[in-house]
């Protein structure tokens, strides 16, 4: 992808999730949602190294990781309003959807839990000889969780296809995550498993489809799974209703400088800014007319309510 395609794949999760926030301030969106503003390099720079047939299971963060995996934007903003859309007919909403037809496994709410999921899925590539890769996508938080120690040391040792990827937004939840490690950089812990670990700049998609080409690469050749450390910062509270009294004054708006879209920006000439002020144009578009498709789907019908529930 070049530097426009990057920034229109960015920009669509943004306004994606600016749009959604709204909703939710409006009492469209029931629940609560985890957005990833900020953060948006990180699923578009590892899309780029996937390939129809790798699996991706994410965090209750995972939104710009669906629509990077290309599940369907009306979809999602349905699924999220609790309508039956064909996402997960309204029963998953924001953190725990999913969409297996795009290779997109899902979200969970418990912190590290998708990595065992991962793993179950890099086993399955490996044991069938299907080629396919598993990624798995975790916050700093997540790698103090003895499940995820567990699912890395068993992938290490069965030499699996699977790729951590720890989006080190600084804080875990509230906490900064130097105040609970004594590491510098949470790929250190690689080293304990005997697999390769690397730290890239998480604003920066080349750089994170860089790392995770290499990681790819590896894990589809039979060499075993890596960890690729993505450093970013979160724009956004922790949840939709975090007032973010923890973080300084003053450290939002430093974010604000370095984010992804931001970044492309400030380096832009005149024809450069021109080309995305229109992509952004269309990417309103976009987002308004999936939001009129989402606001069409019914809501479930109360007699199904126990499908999905009992075999």
């Amino acid at each position: 992808m070049g530097l426009p395609d990057d920034y229109r794949a960015m920009a669509r999760i943004r306004r994606f999730e600016e749009r959604l926030a709204a909703l939710k301030d409006d009492g469209e969106i029931p629940g609560s949602i985890h957005l990833c503003n900020g953060q948006e390099a990180i699923p578009v720079g590892a899309a780029r190294a996937l390939r129809d047939g790798d699996h991706v299971t994410a965090t209750y963060r995972g939104h710009g990781w669906a629509l990077a995996r290309g599940v369907d934007m009306a979809g999602l903003f349905a699924e999220m309003m609790g309508r039956d859309s064909a996402v997960n007919g309204g029963r998953a909403a924001s953190p725990y959807l999913s969409d297996p037809s795009r290779w997109f496994m899902g979200e969970n709410s418990i912190v590290g839990a998708g990595v065992p999921i991962a793993t179950g899925a890099a086993l399955t590539a490996q044991r069938t000889g299907s080629g396919a890769v598993s990624v798995v996508t975790i916050g700093d938080g997540a790698m103090n969780q003895g499940n995820v120690h567990e699912a890395i040391n068993l992938a290490a040792v069965l030499d699996l296809p699977l790729v951590v990827v720890v989006e080190n937004n600084v804080y875990s939840e509230m906490s900064r995550i130097e105040d609970m490690v004594r590491i510098r950089q949470l790929a250190e812990r690689a080293a304990g498993y005997g697999i390769p670990g690397r730290v890239v700049d998480g604003n920066d998609a080349d750089a994170v489809a860089d790392a995770l080409t290499e990681a790819v690469t590896r894990a589809r050749e039979g060499s075993g799974p890596s960890i690729v450390e993505a450093m970013t910062e979160r724009l956004v509270g922790h949840y939709s209703g975090d007032v973010q009294h923890y973080r300084p004054a003053g450290e939002i708006a430093s974010a604000r400088e370095r984010e992804p879209l931001a970044r492309i920006r400030a380096a832009a000439d005149a024809e450069l800014t021109a080309r995305l002020d229109a992509v952004d144009a269309e990417v309103e578009a976009e987002v308004e007319a999936a939001v009129t498709a989402a606001r069409e789907v019914p809501y479930p019908d109360p007699a199904t309510v126990k499908e999905h529930v009992y075999v």
